[in-house]
């Protein structure tokens, strides 16, 4: 049999296939009777290896002898041979890759990220039912009922290389799809002990969780020349539900007794804890973009005043913080090497996403908690649109997504742009209120700066890829809503 095999696992509707942890351990399982290398590449189906020499870089450190005994995986940023100039996006996860992974690698490594890594195989097996005595019942109960696969568990047991026999190819094939069935994890710890973890959707995430917590670690490497080269999202569609995928795992996470907060900090380095802690309800961001993006304007238009003047000492409160994290940030950017235009456009792809994919992602958590919805995985669209790219090296937005995305979107801006006119108004006729309302006013300008591209997509452009008229006035109906409810609120 070749060593180059194409498994399409089994698929029934009355049995979950886990999506893609499903068909990882799938995969991880015909592996162990076909090669049963001790170590595993992880890609996704878009990407390409760009750098012959990856395999044995990984290996330096796998075979290290201070770091084999312990190293689960090594992990190589993603990279993507479709950026555009301006990466209106942040397709490339600058921030992830090139900051919060560089921090991570420093306190026993980095979170597994789903593709581009070189990974140990025992890692990802629960051995404590590997001793001298084994009672092969419980072995059974963990790993399922190939007596091969258990075999493979042994390191001193080597895959066969079989001919072309045909009693041997046909019996070697039979074990290789009873692996693959569907019904081959039922009663097992696949999934929970074994393998990669079911209970997310993000199982790269919550896998890496329960390795390190396991006092595996991990390295973040990052070579010159990029070792794999994948596809890059090109656009909104695809990047809002992407981004909502992700949200919706990481708070199923966050969320379960599994979270870093409570599960962490007594099984790893209480730094790392608070990485993953961080990361994990990093979706929650939508509450304080949603009052951001609200309460300035709401204010304004209801003649309200509840920010500190200019002349009160507070007012130096709201500066640092605003002043202080953009410095922060553009520092980052800096850091990395990256032109100070990313700054606009990360921003500007954070407020998007906060809006409405960590919304959408964090409810869908929660519901999924509450028994009232079941988890869904909706894969990002691999195929090259050439209208798309085309708006995508100019740096154009493509508006052509679900209404759901972008009625509240467009509302919020256009709810800010009106304030701002409202505000300059109050400020050139009764100048006495620049003092009162100069905070208010400032953040409904700096939100409708950054919602730009949006007021554009409504008004001035005329391509297939700007905002259809139809979502423009939902978005009317949505601001009147959003307008009436918060004139009830005031009015209590």
């Amino acid at each position: 049999m070749p060593l180059l095999v194409y498994v399409s696992r089994e698929k029934r509707p009355s049995h979950p296939h886990h999506f893609k942890a499903g068909a990882l351990n799938a995969l991880l399982r015909v592996s162990s009777l076909i090669s049963n290398s001790p170590y595993i590449l992880g890609l996704d189906c878009d990407m390409y290896c760009n750098n012959k020499n990856s395999a044995r870089e990984a290996m330096c450190f796998h075979l290290d002898p201070n770091l084999s005994s312990s190293l689960a995986f090594v992990q190589f940023p993603q990279t993507f041979h479709n950026i555009s100039k301006h990466d209106i996006y942040e397709s490339q996860l600058r921030c992830t890759f090139k900051t919060l992974w560089l921090g991570m690698d420093g306190i026993k490594g980095p979170s597994l990220s789903g593709t581009g890594y070189y990974l140990k195989r025992e890692a990802l097996y629960e051995l404590p039912l590997m001793q001298e005595d084994i009672n092969l019942k419980e072995v059974k109960q963990c790993f399922g009922s190939s007596n091969e696969f258990i075999r493979s568990l042994y390191k001193k047991y080597n895959a066969k290389v079989l001919d072309c026999e045909k009693d041997l190819f046909d019996e070697s094939l039979q074990e290789t799809k009873h692996l693959a069935s569907c019904e081959y994890e039922n009663d097992t710890k696949w999934g929970n002990e074994v393998g990669f973890r079911y209970f997310s959707v993000t199982e790269d995430f919550y896998t890496s969780i329960h390795m390190h917590c396991k006092h595996w670690i991990s390295v973040n490497h990052m070579p010159s020349r990029p070792a794999f080269l994948g596809s890059c999202t090109t656009n909104l569609n695809d990047v809002l539900i992407q981004g909502t995928r992700w949200s919706a795992g990481l708070m199923e996470v966050a969320l379960s007794r599994f979270s870093p907060l409570i599960y962490g900090p007594s099984r790893m380095p209480i730094l790392q804890s608070f990485c993953y802690a961080w990361l994990a309800f990093l979706p929650t961001a939508f509450i304080s973009l949603w009052i951001q993006a609200t309460i300035p304007f709401l204010s304004l238009l209801s003649h309200i005043t509840i920010y500190p003047k200019v002349t009160n000492p507070f007012f130096l409160v709201f500066l640092y913080v605003f002043v202080l994290s953009n410095l922060q940030h553009m520092r980052e950017i800096h850091s990395t090497r990256a032109s100070l235009q990313t700054w606009k456009y990360e921003q500007r792809v954070w407020m998007i996403k906060g809006i409405t994919s960590h919304l959408y992602g964090s409810a869908h958590a929660v519901m999924e908690k509450l028994g009232v919805k079941e988890a869904n995985f909706l894969p990002t669209n691999k195929v090259v649109n050439e209208d798309e790219a085309k708006l995508h090296q100019m740096g154009i937005y493509n508006f052509q997504t679900s209404s759901i995305f972008l009625v509240p979107l467009c509302s919020l801006v256009t709810l800010n742009l009106l304030a701002f006119i409202v505000g300059i108004i109050q400020i050139v006729f009764h100048r006495e209120y620049v003092d009162a309302i100069f905070i208010q006013t400032f953040l409904t300008f700096y939100i409708a700066l950054m919602g730009y591209p949006v007021l554009e997509g409504m008004m001035l452009r005329k391509d297939k890829g700007r905002i259809a008229t139809n979502v423009s006035c939902y978005s009317l109906i949505f601001s009147v809503f959003i307008l009436s409810f918060g004139k009830l609120l005031v009015a209590y």
